[in-house]
């Protein structure tokens, strides 16, 4: 039996390199997806493609009910969950001087609700079932390290690293692993790849969503049994002393 893996915001980007390389392993795919349907499809037929199922689903993480919902959705499709990676959010930056109500409860909603409460229904399956599962959330080097403008963003990113390790606290006893994968520059978007900024990546270049894929899949494996609470860099070291911000 394949083993099976739910993706959120898995149509484009870091999630997109999630599911191929979890796929290319050999597992079945759940994804979600905000609005770009045909990046949707492209995913489920390139995952078809390698042998696997698929399934997506059109969902706005930040809206209630909507993450308990659509990860019970992928349980039922799946039949069983192995692994959740939580990864869908938006970057957005903003002055302290400027912020709004509105934007904050966006970011809380997007970038952090959703992904506890995907948890929550991942490993009250898990649990029932006798799974021992992995829960992997994408946070960010901004959640380790302040910069101007990201005290929501940078704030919500530090709260995932928190959480996951208070949830592998909780979840150990049932051999339901909870860690986080930092990424720094990531190039989301073709252009990133010739950035000026990443001259100041010590290793000259931005990371590439299928290096994230490659990490998940590595902590999600037997390979990494021992491993729970932990946060993994991986930012060319990118934040490593020294460092400008800009």
């Amino acid at each position: 039996m394949a083993k099976t893996a739910f993706i959120t915001g898995a149509s484009r980007g870091i999630g997109r390199g999630v599911a191929e390389v979890l796929a290319e392993a050999g597992y079945d795919i759940a994804f979600t997806y905000h609005s770009r349907a045909d990046d949707a499809e492209s995913l489920k037929r390139k995952i078809i493609n390698a042998g696997q199922k698929c399934f997506y689903y059109q969902a706005s993480l930040e809206e209630a009910g909507a993450a308990e919902d659509v990860t019970a959705r992928a349980v039922s499709d799946l039949g069983r969950l192995d692994a959740v990676i939580c990864n869908a959010g938006l970057t957005r930056f903003g002055s302290v001087f400027d912020v709004t109500a509105e934007q904050i409860d966006f970011l809380y909603g997007l970038d952090f609700r959703s992904h506890i409460l995907c948890t929550k229904v991942a490993v009250n399956h898990m649990k029932e079932n006798g799974i021992k599962g992995n829960i992997v959330f994408i946070s960010s080097t901004r959640g380790m390290r302040a910069y101007p403008e990201s005290c929501v963003y940078g704030a919500m990113k530090a709260a995932l690293i928190h959480a996951a390790k208070s949830i592998a606290l909780e979840t150990a006893r049932f051999g339901i692993r909870a860690n986080v994968i930092a990424p720094g520059m990531t190039a989301v978007r073709e252009e990133m790849t010739d950035s000026p900024f990443n001259k100041k990546i010590p290793l000259g270049r931005a990371g590439t969503p299928r290096e994230v894929g490659h990490l998940v899949k590595f902590i999600i494996s037997g390979e990494a049994d021992y491993m729970t609470g932990d946060v993994i860099r991986l930012d060319g070291g990118l934040i490593l002393p020294g460092i400008p911000e800009r």
